[in-house]
């Protein structure tokens, strides 16, 4: 019969809470970076909603010109966001759409120009 000293079973016993405690902190590690990319990620695709309801806001904005050059402007909602279109009423008339999505603001901008009541957007872009 092999006998084991309680000093021996005391060096084991400490030895398998060094590695619990390792691997429980190595867990809590992975899990933390684990929420810290999904909450990355949820920023991300608030910030793509909110670019493609500015978007949207100008192609709204580009309609109702059409069809009725003294439009200027109006609030969008949808159950995530809303978009603000102002018009200046400058020659050539501005389009500046601001959409909100949680925490997300986007701002698009379109400058058009009316030649011979036809309507030609001259420039897109992303305003900061």
């Amino acid at each position: 019969m092999i006998k084991i000293s309680n000093q021996k079973r005391g060096q084991s016993l400490i030895t398998l809470l060094f590695f619990v405690i390792i691997a429980t902190s190595i867990m809590m590690a992975a899990a933390m970076v684990l929420i810290s990319g999904s909450a990355s990620g949820t920023r991300i695709e608030k910030g793509n909603e909110a670019y493609f309801l500015a978007e949207s806001g100008v192609e709204n904005a580009l309609l109702r010109l059409v069809r009725d050059p003294a439009y200027s402007g109006e609030t969008l909602e949808i159950p995530d966001g809303t978009a603000i279109i102002e018009i200046t009423q400058a020659n050539p008339p501005i389009i500046l759409s601001t959409a909100t999505v949680g925490d997300s603001v986007k701002k698009i901008q379109a400058e058009t120009i009316y030649n011979n009541d036809v309507l030609t957007v001259s420039s897109w872009k992303e305003v900061y």
